[in-house]
């Protein structure tokens, strides 16, 4: 699929197998309610997955690498070249994210849509559109055609984990300076002010910190992102992970699959999505609340609540995974959990 053939096929989820799932809730023997969010997200995946009884077995966290020449203006603690360091590790499985993923069975592939330099590895998924983006202090970060490729990526990978059965997706990245690039999304996309939504990334200095701010002042001064056309703000002031990642949300709404969503670069890539096509925020959960300034504000935009508070700001895709297995847990009270009937306690009432 293309990106307006991906945008027509997003479906609302299926509001009968929502309320199937909160009946069955009802008559489990527990308290009304008593898994909270958790139980909330077993009746969203059921929507979406058109089934009261859905299954999560088979999922995958597809991490999106690239590289942000946004660096150059000193915004990031550590040199562009781990970037490539971190990809490689990724394909060798040996990354926070990729570890963490084997522990619960999901399986993880990594992509190169945009490292600056040729990554190794068997394992890394070769979807190059270029080595890096551009200085956004000084040209846009990519071309407008370049953006909707990097889309595109998304969505095909999208459609080929569809296509290999997978039940849930999240999505992931690694791109020194992906921060910088997400935080002038946000700003871009909702008004905010952009010393409200930067953070110091992987531990910036105060005076990192300044810099910071001035480089996505500059940027968004120089370039006047169109706040009401997301491809004009990503190829602008975007990041080519932030691309891939939005895509990938977008293709998994149109092939009818859920996603978890990670941290800040995560929610400003599904921000995009969303911009594009409001109906994906019905196949959205929230993993976690990042740390990043943006990260509350941004799942405002999405009107998401997170499942997990925890001080996290690794990215990689690892909030989403941690999510996954909180997901685990309670589907195996769902589909193990006696009724009352069946457990012969008399039923919880709905208070009044």
């Amino acid at each position: 699929m293309d990106l307006q053939q991906a945008i027509a096929a997003v479906r609302p989820p299926c509001e009968d197998s929502r309320a199937a799932v909160r009946t069955r809730f009802s008559e489990i023997a527990m308290p009304l309610g008593s898994l909270g969010l958790l139980q909330d997200a077993v009746a969203q995946i059921a929507a979406i997955r058109r089934t009261m009884r859905p299954s999560i077995a088979k999922r995958a966290v597809v991490m999106f690498c690239a590289d942000n020449g946004v660096v150059a203006q000193g915004v990031t603690q550590c040199g562009q070249e781990v970037t490539a360091t971190v990809a490689e590790n990724m394909g060798r499985g040996q990354s926070a994210v990729c570890l963490m993923a084997k522990h619960i069975g999901m399986d993880s592939f990594p992509v190169d849509i945009g490292v600056a330099r040729d990554v190794q590895g068997e394992r890394i998924l070769r979807r190059k559109i270029r080595y890096g983006t551009a200085d956004m202090t000084k040209e846009p970060a990519t071309t407008r055609q370049e953006a909707v490729r990097a889309i595109e990526v998304g969505i095909a990978l999208a459609e080929w984990c569809a296509a290999q059965g997978y039940d849930l997706l999240c999505g992931g990245e690694m791109g020194i300076g992906n921060t910088t690039t997400s935080a002038a999304v946000t700003s871009a996309l909702t008004g905010a002010d952009v010393e409200t939504v930067t953070g110091r990334g992987a531990g910036l200095s105060s005076e990192g910190l300044a810099r910071k701010v001035r480089a996505i002042e500059t940027a968004l001064a120089l370039h006047k992102p169109d706040p009401n056309d997301p491809i004009d703000v990503l190829h602008k002031v975007g990041g080519l992970d932030i691309a891939g990642l939005a895509g990938l949300y977008l293709g998994a709404a149109a092939c009818g699959l859920p996603v978890v969503l990670d941290g800040v670069i995560s929610c400003a890539a599904a921000l995009i999505a969303v911009r594009l096509c409001p109906d994906v925020r019905g196949y959205l959960l929230a993993g976690h609340r990042s740390e990043e300034p943006a990260g509350a504000l941004l799942l405002r935009e999405l009107e998401l609540q997170p499942f997990v508070t925890a001080g996290m700001r690794l990215g990689e895709g690892t909030g989403a995974v941690a999510a996954v297995s909180l997901l685990d847990l309670v589907f195996a009270a769902y589909d193990g959990m006696p009724s009352f009937a069946e457990a012969g306690v008399e039923a919880y009432q709905p208070l009044q």
